[in-house]
């Protein structure tokens, strides 16, 4: 499998292309990684260096690739945080390029716009670019609960309602929508959930929510599940597999006291999930 992720990088710590890269490359998935911005480290930290690559030069790395030939090998285009208007129409552009070159290649687009803690927190026209031209074209989706009902303008809250909206979604294009921090009231205790609604039928899956914010795990998640599903086709067990993986590496960096992901030293969690949670069907 090969892997087109256009996504931020840091050269300290893990979020975008650097938290998503290492854990496709130990399940065995080739990853072309295009960078949107190479910062030090993620703006979580109030304070930053490096420059965000203008969409012109993103577009000639991507350019670059295709001259090499390679988009007929490319099973997945994947994209994460969209700083910008120019990132997006790159971003589209690609996917047409890709998929005129190889039409079984699919798009899966994590729509960041922010979570239900801090709301909203990227620029006013990010949401509109994604709701009305971005999301359309993706074949899989993996918002949080807060950005899916930014989405579709709802308030998902419990197992019908999300699925509700999730419904809503995929009438605007794309077939999978992976909905994580699902958090309904009659939930167990200190539980957390994800969601996955698919042609085929709906699952979820429960795990302890850990006392950490780690920034770079949703990153994580999304090219877990991708590859996971692109690669079966079977939603449960990549939900399964999924949320085993990121568990562990949470639990990792938790005991660590770091406040950076432990990606590297959770590695075999990745190429060997415990698969101590298991998919429930709710559709």
């Amino acid at each position: 499998m090969k892997i087109l992720s256009i996504q931020s990088a840091v050269a300290y710590g893990h979020v975008g292309n650097s938290a998503a890269v290492f854990p496709l490359q130990r399940i065995g998935v080739e990853v072309l990684p295009v960078y949107t911005v190479n910062f030090s480290n993620h703006t979580g930290y109030g304070a930053w260096r490096g420059p965000m690559i203008d969409p012109s030069d993103v577009s000639e790395v991507i350019t670059g690739i295709e001259d090499r030939g390679v988009f007929p090998d490319i099973d997945v285009v994947l994209s994460g945080y969209q700083g910008g208007e120019g990132i997006g129409d790159v971003i589209i552009d690609t996917v047409a390029r890709v998929k005129a070159a190889n039409p079984n290649a699919l798009y899966s687009c994590d729509p960041v716009m922010g979570n239900a803690k801090s709301g909203c927190f990227v620029a006013p026209a990010i949401p509109i670019l994604l709701r009305e031209r971005v999301v359309p074209v993706a074949d899989i989706i993996t918002p949080n609960q807060f950005e899916l009902g930014f989405l579709t303008e709802t308030e998902p809250d419990t197992i019908e309602s999300t699925l509700a909206s999730a419904d809503l979604a995929r009438a605007m294009g794309p077939s999978t929508v992976l909905v994580t921090s699902v958090e309904r009231p009659d939930r167990e205790l200190d539980t957390i959930e994800m969601m996955v609604v698919t042609d085929a039928g709906a699952w979820i899956v429960q795990t302890p929510k850990l006392p950490i914010k780690a920034n770079g795990s949703g990153d994580v998640t999304a090219a877990l599940f991708t590859a996971h599903f692109v690669r079966t086709g079977d939603a449960a067990d990549a939900l399964a597999r999924t949320a085993s993986s990121v568990f562990d590496l949470l639990t990792k960096t938790l005991e660590s006291g770091d406040r950076e992901l432990q990606l590297v030293e959770s590695q075999e969690f990745y190429a060997h999930p415990q698969m101590q949670f298991t998919s429930r069907q709710v559709r």
